[in-house]
């Protein structure tokens, strides 16, 4: 099916009418950017979303990378589409001139690599990792360090990853092992095993630079005794040639049941295939001090977080305008009451569950990529924006970061399953590939952070830092909206701030109790009525700048904002009498009833 894979006027609409971006142009970081610049950028992105990205999307899927005990093999087209990418500048884009790039704001680059991700999520995911491993080493890595391998993962020569969990802990990071002696030469030897790492071998780059949690020698026990090191496969010379083979293996690959174009990877450290200068252990060089490791990789993970959110939201959309178009040209059934069976066939779009499914997929997925457009723009803000403004927008960012990489990720693939089920039988083959989005977007719950690690994030920690200002920041950010809404909106208007009302008056009644322990058994409901409480407020705003804009994408905003308010909104009372009750009920449970 030929179906959009964006709608370009959504993301405009986003950008320009609602977020209003080009006002960042004002900022000396921005000055040499305007609405063209702009629009240039995201329109070589599309071209490249539909020309190396999309066509050999389900080929990635049904030819997934092979391992021989050697060599990982990858498709053919893979390649060339990331150097596609490369070749354009978009992956050094965000980053500054002394880097190779045009300082483009971080918002509109997200609103780039969107086409990336919801064209071909596993290809993408190459790019994602990469310039997230760049960003960490330009915040604390040393001069040398950023030369040698920032420099060149800008350029598309090096490829970078993310090695956190090993398989007998994985999100457990108190427990990992990997172990890091210093050797004679200034560096360290690791030794160690990490699972489950995306990108973590293949033959798309000269080299891969790994970004390790290890344990330095004689550092303490728990999450406060991890350092972070750079490990890259192969050592780099102080000219940049490429040296010795590093000590770093491939165990085997998993194979998971989408992004299957990715490799993903069990990785051995020191386990004594290659031995760099003849002796045992990886060779990793340290980021920033001793036992700030944990400290350090949030950086990347916050950013990837953003990233996985919005690939979700995108793999949302792509489903939805895939499903939308077939609905719309597939002639199947009557209106209710027809009594001649003779009569024409209706358009699947002109049954009402049909428009149900269809605006519940338009309601989730352009809620989720507006919400993760508003914190890449909170990224902008925080970096150029100076003073309590800039401060404001870090700690905007923070509290909602939980919600940005879990709202979508949840219901970006109840999209998709909502997808599926429009095209019926249809759906169900691969024949059509809204059956791929799905499996796809279904990876996106564990990435980063699983749901339940998010909901425990926000509950324990986000929502009373500092003394509950991140939520009372975000309780006027969105009372802001309200009373913006104008009387058009002024019910969808009152009955978000109902709910708001009630989200800030059961999180101080949680916490009144000081019991941990319940707080977090019921942390999962709290995250998901937040979530749909900070997505009402997207939905609220943007139908309201859609029709003062006069943007012709105004009636099937209001509709979706509708729908939300009148399907979604009132779930969020459930959930927050459930978790205002502060039941102990699965505290107390006996895991032997299960």
């Amino acid at each position: 099916m030929d179906a959009p894979i964006l709608s370009q006027a959504d993301i405009d609409f986003l950008l320009h009418d609602w977020l209003k971006v080009e006002e960042l142009t004002k900022r000396e970081k921005f000055a040499d950017h305007s609405r063209e610049t702009f629009d240039a950028m995201l329109e070589v992105s599309r071209s490249i979303a539909e020309t190396h990205f999309r066509p050999h999307y389900r080929k990635s899927d049904t030819h997934e990378p092979t391992f021989d005990g050697h060599t990982v093999s990858i498709i053919d087209e893979v390649a060339p589409a990331l150097e596609s990418f490369a070749d354009t500048g978009l992956l050094a884009a965000a980053f500054g001139e002394e880097h190779g790039g045009i300082n483009l704001p971080f918002v509109v680059h997200r609103a780039c690599f969107a086409w990336l991700q919801a064209a071909n999520i596993s290809t993408a995911a190459y790019p994602m990792l990469t310039m997230g491993n760049a960003n960490l080493i330009l915040a604390h890595g040393t001069p040398e360090q950023i030369a040698t391998y920032v420099e060149p993962e800008l350029e598309g020569r090096f490829f970078g990853t993310m090695c956190l969990s090993e398989p007998h802990a994985g999100s457990s990071l108190a427990d990992v092992k990997t172990r890091a002696v210093p050797d004679s030469a200034g560096a360290y030897r690791l030794s160690g095993q990490k699972m489950w790492i995306s990108g973590g071998e293949h033959e798309l780059s000269e080299n891969i630079v790994h970004l390790v949690l290890a344990r330095a020698e004689g550092s303490p026990a728990g999450v406060k005794g991890l350092s972070l090191f750079i490990v890259p496969k192969y050592l780099v010379g102080a000219d940049g040639s490429l040296g010795e083979h590093n000590d770093v293996t491939l165990s085997g690959l998993n194979h998971k049941m989408g992004y299957r174009g990715t490799t993903n990877t069990l990785l051995n450290f020191g386990e004594g295939t290659h031995t760099p200068g003849g002796k045992a252990g990886a060779v990793g060089y340290l980021v920033g001090e001793v036992n700030r490791g944990l400290q350090y990789m949030f950086h990347m993970m916050n950013e990837a977080r953003v990233g996985v959110g919005a690939g979700a939201a995108a793999l949302g959309m792509t489903g939805y305008l895939q499903s939308l178009d077939y609905a719309r040209v597939r002639p199947q059934g009557r209106p209710v009451g027809a009594k001649d069976p003779e009569a024409p066939q209706v358009m699947l779009t002109e049954h009402a569950d049909v428009r149900r499914m269809l605006l519940a997929q338009k309601a989730y997925a352009e809620g989720a990529m507006a919400l993760c457009l508003y914190a890449a723009k909170l990224v902008d803000e925080a970096d150029t924006a100076g003073g309590a403004d800039a401060a404001n927008a870090a700690l905007l960012l923070d509290v909602l970061t939980p919600i940005v990489k879990s709202w979508p990720s949840q219901y970006g693939p109840i999209a998709n399953d909502l997808a599926i089920q429009v095209l019926g039988g249809s759906g169900y083959t691969r024949d059509y590939d809204v059956e791929q989005f799905y499996r796809d977007n279904r990876l996106n719950p564990i990435h980063e952070g699983t749901h339940g690690i998010q909901a425990q994030d926000l509950i324990g920690r986000k929502v009373i830092m500092s003394g509950g200002s991140g939520l009372a920041l975000l309780a006027d950010t969105i009372g802001d909206a309200i009373a913006a809404a104008g009387e058009e909106f002024a019910d969808f208007a009152a009955s978000l701030q109902a709910r708001l009302d009630r989200l800030v008056e059961v999180t101080a009644n949680v916490w009144s109790t000081a019991d941990p322990e319940t707080a977090l058994a019921n942390a999962t409901p709290y995250l998901e009525a937040a979530g749909h409480i900070v997505v009402a407020w997207i939905w609220l705003d943007t139908a309201r700048a859609a029709a003062e804009s006069g943007s012709s994408l105004a009636p099937g905003k209001k509709a979706a904002a509708e729908y939300f308010f009148t399907y979604e909104l009132p779930r969020v009372d459930a959930m927050l009498d459930l978790v205002d009750g502060r039941s102990k009920f699965l505290v107390d449970l006996d895991p032997a009833v299960l």
